[in-house]
């Protein structure tokens, strides 16, 4: 059954979308309730394998994998079971796993300690190999990873250098139609910015939420967003709370970001 916001209840549900859907390299401790196993949750494993659990016996997620059964904290929860009892080794999810427990019920809802990495080198950070190996299983992975930051200052946006555009993804909680109505007010009285040449060009639609998109100029870098992005972070939260019509000034501005969405499936 698909589930429009799978990982609702979670407090670091926008990194988990992040994670999944936009961030190349990163990695995320989480807790499980029932065991001391130690479980580290990663953007991508090797060949996208669902899991692996490594010599330590520590379990790794990945996020980013080829199947969607359309309930991906359903498809992590199996394969974490599927974990728990396994011996180390790649874990595969081929087949519907049908009901059972999601991530939620399997870990702590606690928020996540996000880690954001240059490259997969982190894929063989446990284990005993040369350089010139090393380099030569990574080189093509490391390539295609574009050097993405965490903002400190705000929860779950994520700057990247994509070569040619900087851009600023911010993942949101709050309900679709309540956003693009904060947004449109901020657009419309020119109060949208993340930092100075910054533009508000569109947003995805990911796992039930919003994840508005800016782009930068080039040379901005992530520590330059910081204080802008907590700015805006206030600015949008009184704009959330304003519950009169919109203006038309407004209503066009809110036709246009919605016109710009991107739904990522």
């Amino acid at each position: 059954m698909f589930v429009r916001r799978p990982f609702a209840g979670l407090a670091s549900e926008c990194d988990l979308i992040a994670l999944r859907e936009l961030v190349p390299a990163a990695i995320a401790p989480a807790r499980l309730l029932d065991s001391d196993r130690q479980v580290l949750i990663c953007t991508v494993l090797p060949a996208a394998a669902p899991a692996m659990v490594r010599d330590s016996g520590e379990i790794w997620l990945g996020l980013q994998v080829r199947h969607n059964f359309g309930d991906p904290a359903r498809d992590l929860g199996a394969v974490l079971v599927k974990a728990l009892d396994s011996e180390p080794g790649v874990i595969g999810l081929l087949d519907d796993p049908g009901s059972g427990p999601r991530l939620q019920d399997l870990v702590s809802a606690d928020p996540l300690e996000v880690t954001v990495h240059d490259g997969y080198d982190f894929w063989l950070a446990d284990v005993d190999e040369d350089e010139d190996t090393k380099s030569a299983a990574l080189e093509h992975a490391n390539h295609s990873a574009h050097p993405t930051a965490r903002l400190a200052s705000v929860t779950a946006a994520y700057w990247t250098d994509v070569g040619t555009k900087e851009h600023l993804r911010w993942v949101m909680p709050q309900p679709e139609e309540e956003l693009l109505d904060a947004l449109a007010r901020l657009h419309a009285a020119g109060l949208d910015s993340v930092a100075e040449g910054s533009r508000l060009v569109g947003m995805f639609r990911a796992h039930g939420v919003l994840a508005p998109v800016w782009d930068l100029p080039l040379g901005t870098g992530a520590a330059a967003l910081e204080e802008p992005a907590a700015t805006f972070a206030a600015r949008l939260d009184d704009a959330l709370t304003d519950t009169s019509p919109l203006s038309g000034d407004q209503r066009a501005a809110r036709s246009g970001l919605a016109n710009r969405q991107v739904t990522i499936r």
